[in-house]
């Protein structure tokens, strides 16, 4: 790992809105200009190369994928009427949403030939190849369609990235946080835990205590941004330079994106951003 690098977060909403229009993946990845990317929601199809692959091989990454659940996506976009926003003011049915998770591989009913099947989870993109990559099983709650888990990434310089995107408060995700802090790595380890976590961050650093947000601000909804559910967070062994969230792409999560350097870089003062 060098003495600094980039690290952004985003929620690609399978790189479509709520009608199914599609956004250029790539382009907004690049936009962040990150040495580490962790993407969630990604989509991959049963058949040909899914986006975590599409935007390595754009843009030189090394891609770690955990699929999570089975998915739908549209392959047309719905009737878009003027004026529309990011998606229907009036939700459509559940069986006709632009991208359906847990759902059946055969698609909706009368409607399967509408849809894409494939895979629905996580990924972190690295500029250098993984020392190790594993997983950590959160389980599946009651109300949530999918189970949860986290991606973990080992750097050759010893950086560990932990991606993962956690069910809603209103599931019961404090549980899984629970269970997550058992099995992070100690606080001297240079770690960082990133992803949409659908949650604020005050409550997160108190289930995960010794863990620091590397970057505030709104996420969620991107068109009007009022709470910040996308984190950053890392140990006391990584020094936070700043950061924030950044307007890239159309989900309906801005991306986040924090600099780090090792913390043993604090005493010299050439490591300091303003």
């Amino acid at each position: 790992m060098g003495a600094r690098l980039t690290l952004a977060t985003f929620n690609l909403h399978a790189g479509m809105d709520g009608y199914g229009r599609r956004y250029d993946v790539v382009g907004a990845c690049s936009a962040l200009e990150a040495d580490v990317l962790v993407l969630e929601e990604v989509f991959s199809p049963a058949e040909g190369a899914g986006q975590a692959a599409e935007v390595a091989t754009a843009l030189g990454y090394r891609a770690a994928e955990l699929r999570l659940a089975p998915a739908l996506r549209l392959r047309q976009a719905l009737p878009v009427p003027p004026g529309a926003g990011w998606e229907p003011a009036r939700p459509y049915p559940r069986v006709h949403r632009a991208l359906r998770v847990g759902a059946r591989p055969d698609g909706p009913r009368g409607r399967a030939e509408a849809y894409e099947p494939g895979w629905w989870g996580l990924a972190v993109l690295t500029r250098e190849p993984a020392a190790s990559v594993s997983e950590i099983d959160l389980g599946r709650l009651r109300r949530d369609v999918t189970r949860r888990g986290a991606l973990v990434v080992e750097l050759p310089g010893g950086l560990r990235v932990i991606a993962t995107h956690m069910a809603h408060s209103t599931h019961g995700s404090p549980l899984q946080f629970r269970r997550l802090r058992t099995l992070l790595p100690d606080r001297e380890v240079p770690a960082v835990l990133a992803g949409d976590m659908n949650f604020w961050g005050p409550p997160i650093e108190l289930a995960l205590p010794g863990w620091r947000r590397a970057a505030k601000g709104k996420t969620w909804p991107a068109w009007r941004p009022r709470h910040q559910l996308d984190h950053i967070f890392v140990t006391p062994a990584l020094e936070r330079l700043g950061g924030g969230a950044v307007r890239a792409g159309n989900s309906d999560h801005l991306p986040i994106r924090a600099s780090l350097a090792l913390a043993r870089l604090t005493s010299d003062p050439s490591s300091r951003r303003e």
